[in-house]
């Protein structure tokens, strides 16, 4: 179904405020804290992707889901979680470096089937699957690196552990969708 509240600058700041709170509890506790959020809007299901980046941009972890069962103050919370301890890519992050870290949230629109020559950058995420090869970019990355759309496709096939090309296999399935994205500032 995906999420389509365009969330003002106050449920930004809440969600943000929620993911850097949940980390902080959970260095602590080992435990999500309770609580509901003050807006209604944030217990609506959504998917949703947290991302953490070094004081100097560098990526130190980024996990989501594209689930809309869970209420999206949830979803942040786990996620955010995630992104600090879980990312194969990277070692856990420590409760030293978390004040130097930002959080960037994106909360996802539905996933549309769609084909390679449609595929937006600056506007899409991609969400590759072939048999059980699946790879996730976010909107935002094409954009960060410079990518045009073949280069965006390709990347997202490597991420899903497959050949760059093919996401011109009939085999493979394309689908994207839209994030609207924040962060610390």
């Amino acid at each position: 179904m995906g999420y389509d509240h365009e969330l003002d600058e106050g449920e930004r700041t809440e969600l943000l405020r929620i993911a850097r709170s949940t980390i902080i509890e959970h260095f602590q506790t080992g435990m999500i804290p309770p609580g509901k959020p003050h807006r209604k809007t944030l217990l609506e299901g959504a998917g949703v992707f947290v991302t953490l980046h070094t004081s100097t941009g560098d990526l130190r972890g980024c996990i989501g889901t594209f689930s809309d069962e869970t209420p999206l103050y949830r979803s942040v919370q786990e996620m955010a979680v995630a992104a600090a301890t879980r990312d194969p890519r990277f070692p856990p992050v420590t409760e030293d470096e978390l004040e130097s870290l930002t959080i960037e949230i994106s909360v996802l629109s539905s996933l549309t089937p769609t084909k390679a020559e449609d595929v937006e950058v600056g506007r899409h995420g991609i969400y590759i699957t072939r048999g059980f090869s699946r790879g996730v970019l976010l909107p935002q990355v094409a954009v960060e690196q410079g990518w045009d759309r073949e280069t965006f496709l390709e990347q997202t096939c490597v991420k899903a552990g497959l050949p760059p090309n093919a996401y011109k296999s009939a085999q493979t399935t394309i689908e994207v969708f839209t994030a609207q994205v924040f962060s610390e500032s």
